[in-house]
Order: structure tokens, then sequence, then C-alpha cells
């Protein structure tokens, strides 16, 4: 069975890991919750933690979009069509609308069992507080549009977990898709009512099958939010670039980035936050990629994969790792690791900003070129300010390391 490095066998994880997790946010005020599905509407207001303010200057928006792909059927539930759900963050226009949802209680209950976290209330994570705002207009997109990032998350998280580095790059102009890939997830509420789990979590699962399934899955959303139709709940987005699209992933998800990159020429650069590659037959690969890795497995030597794959990046490319960094430090779940780990020596707090920072100045460099927010030139240009950028970034956190095997 695949390690849970590459998202695979979820373990039990530390309950005190979990509390320090949650203590480590600031706390939050007095919020509304809506834009929940429609069983979860007319949720008391309440009062948690709440994950790290973004650092960009526009208020962030957030909608969510059901897909489903009639052409695909489900690996994991046979005779379905592959159907995913994803949460959109954008750059708004202010507004008072009601603060959006981390998690439903359902959800979060249902994501502390798959985890084996016990003697915590279970819904601990539907009382995060996030900083956008749902459904408000979307801040006027000049040009062609608003360069666009999917997200990935790791085997058995939810698309959630990765909530704070996209409120972070909507808030700097960005538009961002985080995908809740079908029955591999720990929770994913339908519009129709449906919760289900991570049907994929069982034994004889194959790496290679759920990152190449994963792939399809981006490039469809790729595909529906660039090019297509309308999607569910997609009225009010602004207007999106297809020749800016990036891909960025977590564990399987970072697999996954790669992978997609690999099959569709129209995503221009990429991301695999400490996630083991899969096993492939391809060429090189020449369009920007960046591998960030935890303080152990992300040190050339320490995956066969990172090396072998380095070699077939012949396009800009970058490697750091962050020194005290565990798996889970590139998520919301930065102080949360399996109880047979070590706890990671890296604040979550610090771990939050690390990866925003060093995330946005790769594609600030490569996707957008570092230009303003109303001027922006084609995708894919190699810029001269992108290693520039990824060494301030590396100046603000001498926790990264970075290499050049």
């Amino acid at each position: 069975m695949p390690s849970n490095r590459s998202g695979h066998s979820p373990r039990s994880y530390a309950l005190a890991a979990l509390v320090a997790a949650v203590l480590a946010l600031a706390p939050a005020a007095d919020t509304s919750r809506s834009g929940a599905p429609a069983a979860e509407a007319g949720r008391a207001r309440t009062t948690g933690p709440r994950l790290p303010a973004p650092t960009g200057g526009l208020p962030v928006g957030q909608r969510t979009l059901a897909l489903r792909d009639a052409s695909r059927e489900d690996p994991w539930e046979p005779g379905r069509a592959r159907e995913l759900m994803l949460s959109v963050w954008y750059p708004a226009l202010p507004s008072d609308t009601p603060r959006a949802l981390y998690v439903t209680p359902r959800e979060s209950g249902m994501i502390l069992r798959q985890h084996r976290v016990e003697g915590v209330p279970e819904d601990l994570l539907s009382r995060t507080g996030v900083h956008a705002r749902t459904g408000p207009p979307a801040l006027p997109a000049t040009g062609d549009g608003l360069p666009l990032v999917l997200l990935s998350p790791g085997f058995s998280l939810p698309r959630t977990s990765l909530t704070a580095l996209a409120e972070d790059l909507a808030s700097r102009g960005w538009a961002v898709a985080a995908v809740d890939h079908a029955y591999e997830s720990a929770a994913i509420t339908y519009p129709d009512g449906r919760v289900t789990g991570c049907s994929a979590c069982r034994p004889g699962v194959q790496g290679r099958t759920v990152a190449a399934t994963r792939a399809a899955d981006l490039s469809y959303v790729r595909r529906r939010l660039t090019e297509g139709g309308p999607a569910v709940g997609a009225e009010g987005l602004p207007r999106l670039d297809p020749a800016r699209v990036a891909v960025v992933g977590h564990s399987i998800g970072g697999t996954a980035a790669f992978e997609a990159m690999r099959r569709d020429p129209a995503f221009v650069a990429g991301v695999n936050m400490d996630g083991t590659f899969a096993p492939s037959d391809t060429g090189p690969l020449a369009r920007p990629f960046l591998l960030l890795g935890a303080d152990r497995h992300g040190r050339p030597g320490a995956d066969p994969s990172w090396e072998a794959t380095w070699r077939r990046l012949t396009g800009p490319r970058a490697w750091f790792s962050a020194a005290g960094a565990a798996h889970t430090s590139f998520t919301d779940y930065a102080a949360l690791t399996p109880a047979n780990d070590p706890a990671p020596a890296l604040p979550a707090a610090r771990a939050t900003r690390l990866t925003r920072e060093l995330v946005a100045a790769f594609l600030e460099g490569h996707v957008r070129a570092g230009a303003p927010y109303d001027g922006v030139p084609p995708a894919g240009r190699p810029h001269p300010r992108a290693d520039a950028l990824l060494d301030a970034a590396q100046a603000l956190h001498p926790q990264l390391r970075r290499h050049r095997p």
C-alpha cells in the first residue's frame, strides 16, 4: 500500500497536535457562516479559531461549484460519472456578505474520524473562521482575464485544507479553484445533499492510478472554467485567462500537478508540495515547475523520485525544502502530524507564511511574470525577476533551503 507521503493510507493523528493546530490560529470574532449546502443553512453564529489573514491588498470572495464529467466513469464507484466539487476564491469588490464556511459540522466529524482523532468535539473544524466572503461581486478583470491556479489537496484531505494558501493568492489578484476529487476526500457535500467519504481509502489503491485520475480531473476543471459552458454556481465569477493557468498540489495532489502538466500543455506552471512523484515513461518537461518539500523528505537523496523528476525538468525549475517542516506544514493543518512522526519544529504560523510567499513568488515570476494586477504579459514567458522573487522569499524565511543537485 502506498505511503502517506504520497497521500495514501491515512494514519492516526496525534490529538495534542490537532489541538495545537487549532490553538496556533488567531481567535476569531463572532462571525456568521453562510454559503453552506442547504442542509447546513441557518446555522447559529459561532466563535472559534481563524485562519491567518491574507497578505494581499484585495478583498476575497468565494463560491462553491459542482462539476460532472459524464464522459468518465468514476474509478472508485463504478457506474457513476466523475463528479467534482470546487471552492473558487477570487478578488472581490468590498462587501458585507457573510463569511464563507470552512467545513460543515458533519464534514468536520467525518474528517476527524477518517484521521482517527478522538477526544475533541466533532464540529471542531467547522468552527474555523475564514476571511473570504460568500459570493460578493468580483473585482472586474482587465485584459484577457485573471490568471487561474488550480489546487489539488492531499489524499483523504478536503479541498478546504488549502484555504489559507487560496485566500492569500486571491488577495494578490489570482483566481483560485481547489478541487475535491470524488471519493478521495474524507467528506464531500454535493448540492443535492449527498455527503460522500473516501471510498478510495482502501488497500491496494495505487498512487499512479490516483495521480492519473486527478490529472484528468484537473484538465477537465481547467477546460470547464476557462473554455466550457457555465458550471453550477459559476455565475458571478471573474473572467479567467485560459492562457495563464497553473496547478499546485500537496502530497498526492503534488504528484497529480506534475502529471497534469505533462499530459496537458495548457498548464503553464506547476508546484509539488511534498508529494512523491509517480513513475512515468514520458520525456522532459520544459515548463516551469517548483518542488517544495518537508525537512527530511525534501532534501536531495531522501526521495529518489524527486531527483529522477528533477533531471527531466528542462525548463525553469526550483527546489526548496523547509527546515523543521512536516508533511502537513504546507496546509492549514500545519501542526497536525501522524502520531508516529515527530512534531514539526517549524511553527504553524511560520509554515503558512513561507508557503504563501514561495508559491506566490514562483507563480508571479513564471505565470504573471511579476507584472502589476492590471498589466500582465503572456503566460509562460521567462521573466528575469523570477529568481529574484524566489530569492526575496527565501531571504524572508531562513528556514527555506534551495537545492541545486
